[in-house]
């Protein structure tokens, strides 16, 4: 048995959503004649309450276009030190948009209302670039899964609000903390200038983000991804897909998370298990004792037909997703409980 746990984007369209995208009606997106990808935009911007939205290819596209618009070249942006936008995009903060991040030690990927405060650069002291953005990632991915303390997110757009800051937060797995923390879309969307949502994570869908705003950073988005060659034709197929998971697949997040749970008292009874980050969603990030040489162990997983991902500095990464059956769950608990572990030769 095949059990891939490096990411929730590897699941493969369900059979409700390949009808869907089967009989999906399309026309051609780049002149917004695609009534299929022109109802995806309208019931996301809908459901956050926001006024317009725009499909994208990927998430790292939608985030890169959101500080495209929040943003000129030398002006700088405020983010976790863990944060997707710095570590996973390419760089495509300084190729982009010319703008550099000033990163805060936050705590599992959040950061406080304080620490943005103290990170804001003076706007009269002309030798430190000029301060402009904030931006959360929720949930927060190297930090575990992480659900920011929607509180805190709250006091965060105050202090935005106060020194004339733009807010963009990178929700691609918004749809996990939303159902871990019993929230709305309507709450984000009230609080946010800018949001990113993607389909291909926990929703199961095999392509796309979708980028929420005023209809003024809308209509830039779309100037903006034509720059960046993400404008598609027939695009409803995979808007299609968008739909029927936003119609299907959000509640059953909850049983991703229960696994990832389930995961953790396991891994937390292993001797050669040294720390576990809490789990509060579908990812789990655990760290192997000094003595267990990391590749040997993700190589004795493989041999069992059992993929996990490293993410660096001694992070070991799984994350459970709509293609992990309950006997692959079943599978893994009974592989890992038993594994033979060789202490690395020092």
């Amino acid at each position: 048995m095949e059990v891939n746990l490096i990411s929730d984007t590897i699941t493969k369209p369900t059979k409700g959503m390949l009808d869907a995208m089967i009989h999906a009606q399309v026309g051609d997106d780049v002149f917004k004649q695609d009534e299929t990808v022109n109802a995806l935009e309208e019931k996301l911007a809908e459901m956050f309450n926001m006024e317009a939205a725009l499909f994208f290819p990927s998430g790292t596209m939608a985030n890169q276009t959101a500080i495209k618009i929040h943003t000129q070249p030398s002006d700088q942006l405020i983010c976790d030190k863990d944060a997707h936008i710095f570590n996973y995009e390419g760089g495509g903060v300084s190729f982009n948009s010319g703008v550099s991040c000033k990163l805060i030690n936050g705590e599992r990927g959040t950061f406080t209302a304080e620490q943005v405060e103290q990170f804001i650069n003076p706007p009269d002291f002309y030798h430190s670039p000029l301060t402009k953005l904030v931006c959360a990632e929720n949930t927060a991915n190297r930090g575990g899964g992480t659900c920011w303390d929607f509180e805190e997110l709250k006091r965060i757009k105050k202090v935005c609000e106060k020194h004339n800051l733009a807010y963009h937060l990178d929700g691609a797995r918004l749809w996990n903390a939303i159902v871990a923390r019993n929230e709305t879309t309507q709450q984000y969307g009230e609080l946010f200038d800018t949001i990113s949502v993607c389909l291909s994570k926990g929703l199961g869908c095999p392509v796309g983000s979708v980028l929420l705003g005023t209809k003024d950073h809308i209509g830039k988005a779309l100037r903006i991804r034509k720059i960046f060659g993400g404008g598609m034709r027939q695009a409803g197929y995979l808007a299609a897909a968008g739909i029927y998971a936003l119609d299907n697949h959000i509640e059953r997040l909850a049983q991703d998370h229960k696994r990832a749970a389930e995961i953790r008292d396991v891994l937390s009874e292993l001797p050669f298990i040294k720390r576990i980050e809490p789990v509060e969603t579908n990812i789990v990030i655990f760290y192997l004792q000094k003595d267990i040489d990391e590749q040997a162990f993700i190589g004795e997983l493989l041999s069992k037909g059992i993929k996990i991902i490293s993410m660096g500095m001694g992070k070991l990464r799984i994350v459970t997703h709509l293609d992990y059956t309950g006997a692959m769950h079943e599978h893994f608990l009974n592989t890992i409980k038993t594994l033979e572990i060789k202490k690395a030769v020092v």
